[in-house]
């Protein structure tokens, strides 16, 4: 069973950059596809990045040319560098795995099967 945690959420300004981590456990050399997602107060969850073993990946509109999704997969560890931070990025932010090799065109929470608990981003205008 792959177990998910997340790491690098903090309180930043407007205009700053975090790296979040996202490291997998319990399965070696894992091929599925990984994503990121967040939710904000009152919202639902919403699809944010997600890439393939070998590193195809997609964006969010909201969040295209300034946050970069990255694997690496000889450490089974996920990344999301965000940059030029804004306020409405504020938000939990979770890692999540589907044992699939594509990922889903259109992120939907409920076509990933295995989640990690999330990490807290806050962006203060």
């Amino acid at each position: 069973q792959v177990q998910l945690v997340e790491s690098g959420g903090d309180s930043v300004q407007a205009g700053g950059s975090l790296r979040l981590s996202c490291a997998a456990f319990g399965y070696s050399g894992f091929s599925g596809c990984m994503a990121w997602f967040r939710q904000a107060p009152g919202k639902g969850r919403e699809g944010v990045a997600s890439i393939r073993v070998d590193g195809s990946s997609k964006y969010a509109d909201s969040v295209m040319g300034r946050f970069t999704v990255s694997r690496d997969n000889a450490k089974n560890t996920l990344y999301l560098q965000m940059n030029s931070l804004k306020p409405d990025d504020t938000a939990m932010y979770y890692c999540a795995a589907r044992v699939t090799f594509d990922c889903p065109v259109i992120q939907r929470p409920e076509d990933y099967t295995i989640w990690g608990r999330g990490t807290q981003v806050t962006v203060a205008s």
